[in-house]
């Protein structure tokens, strides 16, 4: 009996953490051409010279320095292939792809 309520209270755990995990998704939205909506990827428009920030749940936002762009790039690098939206149409925009997990850590 014990140990089906420690199963039960472990499966509650994990349940919630995937539910917090989905809220916090973030958005990659332009900063320097606001009337972007999905014409380009993040790739062809940093190529451009193109300013791009991060944009969470609560509206917080980080502007990413070029060092930024590309640690982003080697830790996800599916995020710069998105469509790009600019702040105007910040509601269309995809969010943020998840992070590949390295075929050595399965």
């Amino acid at each position: 009996m014990r140990s089906k309520l420690v199963v039960g209270m472990i499966l509650a755990v994990v349940a919630v953490m995937l539910i917090a995990s989905g809220a916090m998704a973030q958005k990659l939205l332009c900063v320097s051409k606001k009337d972007l909506k999905g014409q380009e990827t993040v790739d062809s428009c940093l190529a451009k010279g193109e300013r791009f920030a991060v944009v969470d749940q609560f509206g917080i936002v980080r502007i990413l320095t070029p060092e930024e762009v590309a640690l982003t790039k080697a830790f996800n690098p599916k995020a710069f292939q998105l469509r790009a939206y600019g702040m105007q149409f910040q509601r269309e925009a995809p969010k943020l792809p998840p992070l590949a997990v390295p075929a050595e850590a399965h």
